[in-house]
């Protein structure tokens, strides 16, 4: 059998930037171990599988190399990027069923809109491999999901190096690092503890988070975000009570067909 697969490059207007993911439409579900073997193929830091309902709506999963997660920003970007422009979509919005609820896609013009769950970082005992393993010191520890750690300039989160000897010790899916931004309102990066990812280069669910505390924090409900990884990424965010949304650009880089032989 085979089936098809793209590759786009989400928040950014470019190839070679932003946050690359496979993107696999399907008819129904393959089993969820061979899902997970084709995103540690793809080793890509998500797979998106997404299988269309009768109402027009997709139900969506994510799988990183190692495992299976309950809510990915890029690759849901890479998804409504390829439903809108590959696979004919008829209306400007999209609507995907997740393991975190319906989440929801809005083209306008050049950019794609999705509409997360907020997940607002609270006050946290930090272990010490955590706090080890930065070489700088943050003001403030939260958490949510994801370890929630605020400096205060932006220069000190470029600069900001990881020690995965230490960081590899601490239970996380992952680890935000964010300042108010030079430019942009805030700016960010993303560690992912005993992973092959290491660094993620833009992290659309880790703006669930970052949204509604920076919106607290600067009094603003619109905001401009950068993740200042080395591939780079550009978002625009709104925080709307329990919910956020998180817009970018996309592009795509490659599209093709995988097989599956006596599987």
């Amino acid at each position: 059998m085979q089936y098809p697969i793209y590759t786009v490059d989400a928040f950014t207007d470019h190839v070679f930037g932003g946050n690359p993911a496979a993107v696999c439409p399907l008819d129904k579900w393959l089993p969820t171990k061979t899902m997970q073997q084709l995103a540690n193929e793809n080793n890509l830091s998500e797979t998106a599988f997404f299988v269309k309902r009768e109402d027009g709506s997709y139900d969506i999963r994510w799988f990183t190399p190692e495992l299976e997660i309950d809510l990915a920003g890029h690759p849901t970007l890479a998804t409504a990027f390829v439903v809108f422009n590959e696979l004919g979509h008829p209306s400007d919005t999209v609507t995907f069923h997740s393991k975190s609820g319906v989440l929801t896609v809005v083209k306008k013009d050049d950019l794609l809109e999705m509409n997360f769950p907020a997940r607002m970082p609270l006050p946290c005992t930090p272990p010490q491999e955590l706090l080890n393993g930065f070489s700088i010191a943050p003001k403030t520890v939260l958490r949510s999901r994801d370890y929630f750690l605020v400096y205060e300039t932006q220069e000190q989160i470029e600069k900001l190096e990881a020690d995965f000897m230490q960081l590899n010790k601490v239970e996380t899916m992952g680890i935000i690092v964010t300042a108010k931004g030079d430019e942009a309102d805030f700016v960010s990066r993303f560690f992912v503890p005993n992973s092959v990812i290491g660094e993620d280069p833009v992290t659309g669910s880790a703006h669930a988070t970052l949204i509604p505390y920076w919106a607290k924090e600067l009094d603003k409900t619109t905001l401009t975000a950068v993740q200042l990884s080395a591939r780079k990424g550009h978002l625009w965010c709104a925080s709307k009570n329990e919910r956020v949304t998180i817009a970018g650009k996309a592009v795509l880089y490659m599209k093709g067909n995988y097989f599956l032989i006596n599987n």
